[in-house]
């Protein structure tokens, strides 16, 4: 009998219409879609773990998760199979057979997230951004950004009440990028606890308008507090964008 080989599975999807990437009781997920999809292209109930949970109406521009089979797959059969069954807000990019322990959350050692906002409303990305009707002052939040990366403890950003046994992220990039009237927020790092980029935004914006200073946000970060830090950026502007995993993962 064939052994089961492990796949990891590339992926991307418009969150709006999900109750985020974990599979939940009541709500539609898209970790549940993929699930469907892949028990009826191969006929067999399969579990895939993703590598890491968006949150609800967070989008992922490039997601993995792994799965086990046991028979032959035409990986490219699958994909165009997959992608002509799935809803138009999910989609897959590529299978790949990885070694049996490759693990898509607990080997991925670097993500990284952007958030969107834009600078006037466009009728083609409202779903994908953040509109701002007042531009803030982004060269503060630019300022305060270059800082993060000096603190590994964010607790102060954190989704209260979670079940994490640490704080500490390797972040190792946070930036503003400027396209017209799109502006982008860059965020990379080893790891990120639930909530945190919209916490993070949300306390850079506090910045902009002028309710909070550099220094404020130097204190919240000391103070591990998430009742100090600003309000969680509407979900819709995030995207996850990237997951990097070692080579010697793949076949």
């Amino acid at each position: 009998m064939q052994e089961k080989r492990r796949y990891f599975i590339e992926l991307a999807y418009d969150g709006t219409a999900y109750h985020g990437w974990q599979r939940q009781p009541q709500s539609i997920s898209v970790q549940e879609v993929l699930e469907d999809g892949l028990n009826k292209m191969l006929r067999e109930k399969i579990a895939v773990q993703g590598a890491g949970r968006t949150d609800a109406g967070v989008h992922a521009a490039f997601m993995v998760a792994h799965f086990d089979y046991k028979g032959e797959i035409d990986l490219e059969h699958l994909v165009y199979r997959l992608n002509r069954w799935l809803p138009k807000d999910i989609a897959v990019y590529e299978v790949k057979p990885v070694v049996e322990n490759a693990h898509a959350r607990f080997h991925a050692y670097k993500r990284s997230y952007e958030y969107h906002f834009l600078l006037r409303p466009d009728p083609f990305q409202v779903m994908q951004a953040y509109v701002l009707f007042r531009k803030p002052d982004f060269k503060l939040m630019q300022e305060a950004a270059a800082i993060l990366p000096e603190y590994k403890d964010f607790e102060c950003f954190s989704r209260s009440n979670t079940d994490v046994k640490t704080y500490i992220c390797d972040l190792t990039e946070a930036y503003f990028e400027f396209k017209d009237h799109k502006v982008i927020f860059h965020i990379t790092a080893n790891r990120f606890l639930r909530n945190m980029v919209r916490a993070v935004v949300g306390t850079l914006l506090d910045i902009g308008y002028g309710k909070k200073t550099i220094e404020d946000l130097r204190e919240i970060i000391a103070s591990k507090d998430r009742s100090n830090a600003g309000a969680s950026a509407p979900a819709g502007g995030l995207f996850l964008t990237k997951i990097h995993y070692p080579e010697e993962l793949f076949l």
